[in-house]
């Protein structure tokens, strides 16, 4: 079943952080995702920013494995028409709307994602973890 992953899903599980084991599941099978490239927008920014752009690439590389759709007019003016209807930002209503354009559900642990076809792993306190994690 193909779906998209919200680019604090890939960080969860690239950074093998809190939520890593929630999303592992769906980014195990990349061959099935779609992947808007406001997401490798937003991968490639924050590897560069935190690791380097060799690193970056890599992880561009992974994202390429899945169904990458490009931000066209008709997805732009759709995306632009649910900012307005959710009060979402920018990269949030490409990524909402290429969801609801490729009619999968769309996983993620950003709250304001409160929306119909949305998976929400609310996201824990490091404090959280058990003991030995």
């Amino acid at each position: 079943m193909a779906l998209l992953v919200d680019t604090c899903g890939w960080i969860e599980w690239l950074t093998d952080d809190t939520l890593a084991e929630s999303f592992r599941h769906y980014l195990e099978k990349i061959d099935q995702l779609v992947v808007p490239t406001a997401i490798q927008f937003e991968l490639y920014k924050w590897v560069c920013r935190e690791r380097d752009s060799t690193q970056a690439l890599r992880v561009i590389a992974l994202t390429e494995q899945g169904r990458v759709i490009p931000l066209s007019t008709a997805l732009a003016l759709y995306a632009a028409e649910l900012a307005i209807e959710h009060k979402l930002s920018f990269a949030d209503a490409i990524i909402y709307a290429t969801a609801r354009q490729a009619d999968v559900q769309l996983v993620t642990s950003d709250d304001h994602f409160g929306l119909p076809w949305v998976t929400y792993f609310p996201k824990k306190q490091r404090g959280d973890r058990p003991m030995g994690d």
